[in-house]
C-alpha cells in the first residue's frame, strides 16, 4: 500500500505492507533511526513521534494510518545547525544519559507544553507517564521541560556531538555527549 505524509516537513509516498507498524516503517525505508524500537508494545515511549501534533507510540500505529498526516521526529526539531530549546535544555540539565529514551521523551514533553498541559510539575511528570527511563531518572528531565516551558531554555547547544566532548561525566571526567535524538 501506498502510505503519503509528510515526515518533519518533507513530502513521503512509500511503499508498504498494510500490516507494518509507522515505527518498521520510519526506521526500514524512510531511515528515521532516531525514531527508537524499545518495547515494540505501545508500553516505553522510546518510539514516540507527532502525528498532526499529537504524541503516539510509533509502534502501536499501522503505517496505512498516517496517510494524510504530518509526522515529526525528533531530527526534524533542529534548525540551523541548533538543537531545538527542549533538546538543548535536556542537554543543559543532564536529562539524558544513554539518550535511548531522550526522542520519545521530547516529543511527548513537546506535545505538553504545546497544548498547555504541562503548567506544573505534576502536569508534566502526568505527561511522561508514557516514557520509561531507565537511566537518568525523571527530576532533571522535568527540570529541563520546566526551564523550556518557562522560555528560559538554553538555546546555543549545537546539533554535533563532537562540540560537546568535554561534558563532564558523573565522575568528574569527561565523556562524550549523548546523541539527544541527534545520533543515530
Amino acid at each position: 500500500m501506498e502510505v503519503g505524509f509528510t515526515l518533519n516537513g518533507t513530502a513521503q509516498r512509500l511503499d508498504v505492507p498494510t500490516h507494518w507498524t509507522l515505527l518498521r516503517m520510519l526506521r526500514d525505508i524512510a531511515g528515521s533511526t532516531d525514531v527508537k524500537h524499545g518495547c515494540g508494545e505501545g508500553v516505553c515511549g522510546a518510539c514516540a513521534v507527532l502525528v498532526d501534533g499529537v504524541a503516539m507510540n510509533s509502534c502501536s500505529v499501522l503505517a496505512p494510518q498516517v496517510d494524510g498526516a504530518a509526522v515529526e521526529t525528533v531530527d526534524g526539531l533542529a534548525e540551523g545547525g541548533k538543537l531545538h530549546p527542549l533538546q538543548a535544555e535536556m542537554v543543559t540539565r543532564g536529562g539524558v544519559q544513554c539518550g535511548f529514551c531522550t526522542p520519545g521523551m521530547v516529543l511527548s514533553a513537546l506535545e505538553a507544553v504545546r497544548i498547555g498541559a504541562a503548567g506544573s510539575d505534576e502536569e508534566i511528570r502526568h505527561s511522561l507517564a508514557g516514557n520509561l527511563c531507565r537511566c537518568t531518572g525523571y527530576g532533571k528531565i522535568i527540570e529541563a521541560v520546566s526551564t523550556y516551558r518557562d522560555g528560559n531554555a538554553a538555546d546555543d547547544v549545537p546539533t554535533e556531538a563532537s562540540e560537546h566532548e568535554h561534558l563532564p561525566d558523573r565522575t568528574g571526567g569527561s565523556a562524550p555527549a549523548p546523541g539527544v535524538g541527534i545520533g543515530h
